[in-house]
């Protein structure tokens, strides 16, 4: 008797689709590829073809160059061998999606990366039915609860409020993140012009152009320091104690990641104010999403395998950790 999803095979460098001969989000080029979405530890150059939503293309395309793309738009299925392969929305980014793969009338979901709260720049997770459910574990231990967003958000806001004279400098990785913070700003009100490092312009200009309401953003080149005095300025995370940094107003550094949760890795870094906001879903999202999907097993793809296999075991679930290479924390 055939052995429940064994017709995918996990490699260090990627999950290989036997059966339509596809990898998924592989970390070297491959003929066939299905990407769940644009971070790079997810996303790389040089595949014959791929298959992902048109959103993760275009973000495929401004970083590695044109894609020989096949859009799928959520809830679109393709054939690809014998397997129907369904997009489904993951909830992490901008154009993120769960992949379905049916097969001899089994179920296989892949999540990539996802969070449960709401975004306002991205389309929200979608619980899907499925025999195997092949989660990742960024923050799969117990102690990762992510606080309120509205609450880290305003935490920013009284801060700037409080410093007139002064700009908050908001560390932010490039995909996601610093899209995800100006759009919760705007959410809480906050519409005064928000500055930006030029690492940033190119995918805030993408996601603008994909409908996201990001408002008033400037360049920060060329813009006398004192114009910037009660702002909000935007860079990626290399940038906040760089010399760049100098030509801002006695600028607070913060910085946006689930990993703030951290303090030791808040010190490292020299960040003033800690803002924890994550794109990944933090334990309790992860043992709620299983519970909720109710799958026969669950794989584990990379970050804290070892406490979610455990909550699985104690639950009569069947678990087991993929050895996956080459995943880093580039979004987060």
């Amino acid at each position: 008797m055939p052995k429940l999803g064994d017709w995918l095979e996990p490699h260090p460098h990627g999950i290989y689709v036997r059966p339509a001969d596809a990898w998924i989000d592989p970390s070297t080029p491959e003929p066939r590829a299905l990407v769940t979405h644009g971070h790079a530890d997810h996303a790389r150059g040089g595949h014959g073809a791929v298959w992902a939503t048109p959103e993760t293309l275009a973000i495929m395309d401004a970083r590695y160059g044109a894609q020989a793309g096949h859009p799928v738009a959520y809830g679109e299925s393709v054939r690809l061998g014998e397997v129907d392969a369904t997009f489904v929305p993951a909830g992490h980014v901008l154009g993120s999606a769960q992949i379905l793969l049916e097969h001899r009338g089994e179920r296989i979901v892949v999540s990539g990366d996802y969070k449960r709260r709401p975004d306002p720049t991205c389309a929200p997770f979608e619980p899907i039915a499925c025999d195997v459910f092949i989660t990742e574990a960024t923050f799969g231990l117990p102690v990762f609860r992510h606080p309120d967003t509205g609450d880290e958000i305003d935490k920013l806001v009284a801060r700037l409020h409080a410093n007139p004279e002064r700009c908050v400098l908001v560390g932010a990785y490039a995909l996601g993140k610093a899209q995800r913070v100006i759009a919760e700003l705007r959410e809480r009100g906050h519409e005064a012009p928000i500055y930006l490092h030029g690492a940033l312009q190119r995918l805030c200009d993408l996601y603008a152009e994909h409908g996201v309401r990001l408002g008033e953003l400037i360049p920060v080149t060329g813009v006398p320091k004192a114009a910037m005095a009660g702002h909000v300025v935007m860079c990626p995370p290399s940038a906040l104690n760089d010399r760049w940094s100098r030509r801002l107003p006695d600028p607070i550094t913060a910085m946006a990641s689930g990993w703030m949760r951290v303090r030791q890795r808040a010190r490292q870094k020299l960040v003033e104010l800690p803002l924890i906001m994550s794109d990944h879903a933090d334990w309790d999202e992860l043992t709620h999403t299983i519970e909720e999907i109710a799958p026969r097993e669950v794989w584990v793809t990379h970050g804290r395998e070892e406490a979610l296999i455990h909550w699985c075991a104690m639950r009569q679930i069947k678990a087991r950790a993929l050895a996956l290479v080459g995943f880093e924390d580039e979004d987060d």
